[in-house]
């Protein structure tokens, strides 16, 4: 199973693989660290769409927020299967303009970024359990 994020501050995407590796033992992480990167990635998608992951997970500042806004507009803009993927956004930004934005555009969810590492964990543990085994998403034809 995999999973997309999308993290230009290298120590969070680091520490975001680190404990996908110790919370969600069966989740491959696809890390792209900037925009222009996962354009590149997703867009290589569209040609190998037994390969797309199961969730996208996007910071919305990368390193600002228009970047984030136009890439998660794109995405969900992108052809069936890629445009159906849930998008999480998360950010340290608890703006009300900024989650509504991102819902108007088509995020699954929004979360506020977890400020310590038990935290980030329990985050985790609680995306993976709801993300990865609770909710029913729309099967494509490559999916196994």
């Amino acid at each position: 199973m995999r999973i997309f994020l999308v993290e230009d501050n290298e120590d969070q995407g680091t520490l975001i693989q680190k404990i996908v590796q110790q919370s969600l033992p069966n989740v491959q992480i696809i890390w792209a660290r900037s925009p222009k990167e996962a354009l590149v990635q997703l867009d290589a998608w569209t040609y190998q769409e037994w390969e797309i992951p199961k969730l996208i997970l996007m910071d919305l500042y990368m390193p600002d927020r228009i970047d984030g806004l136009a890439l998660l507009e794109y995405i969900k803009n992108m052809p069936f299967p890629l445009g159906q993927v849930p998008v999480v956004t998360f950010s340290s930004s608890d703006n009300s303009a900024d989650i509504l934005k991102t819902y108007e555009l088509g995020a699954s969810s929004y979360l506020k970024k977890p400020v310590d590492y038990d935290q980030w964990l329990l985050y985790f543990q609680t995306l993976g359990s709801y993300w990865l085994e609770t909710v029913t998403l729309p099967a494509n034809r490559y999916r196994l």
